[in-house]
């Protein structure tokens, strides 16, 4: 009997190991994908506008929203939020205004995008749809949407960071690119702490906004994500560096390079696991200035909210992405 139940316990313990309970959070997440891409599927058949630039729009808010206190949480599956006074239009003394014809008489982006006569702006598809006739308002094609977007948003990062997901959800054609790998491989010979904070003298006192990963000249280094190659040369701090923006708004920073992937160039679409670069020890001067430290990776993650840009701890992420690779790698030998 005690055999038995050991048997049953650490199979339990195999499956809770290798098969997460997230399982069934993995179906709720998928089915939210479909419903996502059911709205944005609607907003392009009635507008001709693409799909991917309400992914990406909706995208884009869904993290600003995450990481911000002023806006409300999202009730249903998009992350779009549309203000008051501009969903009902700037000079209705009524800005919680439902009625379409109201709202349209005061210039708002309010409509009624289900056909059960109110425009609620907290409805997926009424907020869909305001957003397909705004963008339609200015044209179809990509450089109308553009100027739709620098109009709605007035900042010209923010439309940067859109079109950079338009051009991932373009190319891969699914809203799941929830994917990360580690920046090293893990069969090679590295060691790491969490040193964010820490105090750093060289060009001013400031803290350490990265992990320094530790690994001999040459190993290569590997996106951490799906994302768009924003920054790639160097910098008196860095050295040789690379900074890849992903669909979350996060700013992914490589520094102290050795050199560079060959193929890899400033606006280049990146995915987990590819090298972009080696280690190295490049950094502290100018170009060319290297050995001044241990050969390591330093690797920091920026967020940006839709006003500013923040570093906050990455140690947590390469803890937890270097477990998944792990878990998949001892998966697919067994």
């Amino acid at each position: 009997m005690h055999k038995l139940f050991a048997l049953i316990t650490s199979t339990a313990m195999f499956f809770s190991l290798f098969f997460p309970a997230s399982t069934q959070a993995t179906k709720e997440q998928d089915a939210i994908y479909e419903k996502r891409m059911e709205l944005y599927k609607k907003a392009e058949a009635v507008s001709f506008i693409p799909w991917y630039y309400f992914a990406a729009i909706d995208q884009y808010e869904r993290n600003v929203r995450q990481v911000r206190r002023d806006i409300p949480t999202a009730e249903g599956v998009l992350g779009i939020y549309i203000k008051p006074e501009i969903w009902a239009g700037p000079l209705n003394k009524d800005k919680n205004d439902t009625n379409p014809f109201t709202i349209s008489q005061f210039g708002g982006l309010g409509v009624d995008g289900n056909g059960d006569g109110i425009a609620d702006r907290k409805n997926d598809e009424d907020v869909i749809f305001a957003i397909a006739r705004y963008l339609q308002s200015y044209g179809t094609d990509h450089e109308h949407i553009k100027i739709a977007l620098w109009e709605y948003y007035q900042r010209s990062k923010t439309v940067d960071l859109i079109l950079g997901k338009v051009k991932i959800y373009k190319k891969y054609g699914t809203l799941k690119l929830d994917e990360h790998a580690f920046p090293l491989p893990l069969y090679t010979n590295y060691s790491y702490k969490n040193t964010w904070g820490d105090a750093r003298g060289w060009g001013g006192r400031r803290i350490h906004e990265g992990t320094d990963i530790f690994a001999g000249y040459g190993v290569p280094v590997r996106s951490t994500c799906y994302g768009i190659v924003e920054l790639k040369g160097w910098n008196k701090y860095g050295g040789w560096r690379i900074g890849i923006r992903d669909i979350n708004n996060t700013y992914h920073y490589f520094a102290h390079l050795n050199g560079f992937a060959s193929y890899l160039h400033e606006g280049q679409i990146v995915e987990p696991g590819m090298i972009i670069g080696s280690v190295g020890s490049s950094g502290y001067g100018p170009p060319g200035t290297a050995g001044k430290f241990p050969p390591h990776l330093h690797y920091g993650m920026y967020k940006d909210n839709g006003y500013t840009e923040w570093s906050f701890d990455p140690y947590p992420h390469l803890k937890h992405w270097e477990r998944l690779e792990k878990l998949e790698t001892a998966k697919s030998r067994k």
